[in-house]
């Protein structure tokens, strides 16, 4: 058992920006900490769940190996209207890295956020099935197809709460800790210049536009603002999450705020696991070394 402070962590959405998460429980970790209590959306859902269930090593050796090719073959894509991904092949590949869990049986408070598109209300996941929970706060629109359940239909948590600080109110720990990866641009930043169809290493987007042409009987788009579809379509979220966290981060501030730049890397470049682990650590220490007792040597 750790024998320093109990926090409650709060984990925000982000798509891959979210595998900074890691990072930050990596040097919690470090810290002495008790992790009492998670709550997570969408990305923050999905490292929150895995660590809760005592898998998270297990996870990052996993997605830090992870290269493009494998990422394409996790993408079971769909003809269903309201998605382009099921998302079975991930969820599955989980479950066998973690097993089957309930929440209410881990040894961490959880609680999993994700949009009831009929109320347009956020629901909170606290128990049940842990990837049932897990999938329905990482349905991404447009990406992932929309999970039915009990005849409600659930979008991404990030949707409406992509900070989900709220679920730890009642937790009784020393602080509250929150992961915003929604954070203001890094200055320094330079995107990097849009690609054509033509040129490789599209990877993720290139093969769902192939998709979408094939299903529009296209050879392929015409233009090179139609390849960059989900780009706009990312970048939109982005900005919207970005606009909701600073609102909820403002009315329900927690003791500390660490927060990655909503530019460090796109949703979808999951291949770029140990850069954003390694950014998550630092941003971490920098946050919160003050606060807990000073690194080890």
């Amino acid at each position: 058992m750790s024998s320093g402070p109990r926090i409650s962590l709060v984990l925000g959405s982000g798509g891959a920006r979210g595998l900074a998460h890691i990072g930050v429980i990596r040097y919690l970790q470090t810290q002495g900490v008790h992790i009492a209590s998670i709550s997570g959306s969408s990305m923050g859902a999905l490292v929150g769940g895995i660590y809760a269930a005592g898998r998270l090593e297990e996870y990052r050796l996993w997605v830090e190996a992870i290269t493009r090719m494998d990422i394409l073959r996790l993408l079971d894509l769909t003809l269903h209207p309201a998605g382009l991904v099921k998302g079975d092949r991930i969820i599955a590949t989980l479950k066998a890295m973690v097993g089957e869990r309930r929440i209410e049986d881990l040894p961490i408070a959880f609680t999993a956020v994700a949009t009831d598109i009929g109320s347009e209300r956020e629901v909170w996941f606290d128990r049940g099935p842990l990837f049932d929970a897990i999938r329905a706060s990482i349905s991404l629109p447009v990406f992932f197809t929309p999970v039915e359940r009990d005849g409600r239909v659930f979008l991404d948590g990030g949707i409406v709460n992509p900070v989900p600080i709220a679920p730890t109110f009642n937790d009784h720990t020393d602080l509250t800790i929150a992961v915003n990866v929604n954070g203001g641009m890094q200055r320094d930043y330079r995107p990097p210049r849009m690609r054509r169809a033509a040129e490789p290493d599209r990877g993720i987007a290139e093969r769902i536009q192939d998709f979408i042409a094939q299903l529009q009987g296209e050879d392929g788009p015409s233009t090179e603002a139609e390849w960059n579809m989900l780009d706009v379509i990312n970048r939109s979220l982005d900005i919207m999450q970005g606009a909701i966290a600073r609102q909820q981060l403002a009315a329900y501030p927690p003791d500390h705020l660490v927060e990655i730049p909503k530019n460090a890397c796109q949703v979808l470049e999951f291949y770029r696991a140990r850069e954003m682990i390694a950014l998550g650590f630092r941003a971490a220490r920098e946050r919160l070394g003050p606060v807990f007792a000073a690194d080890p040597p």
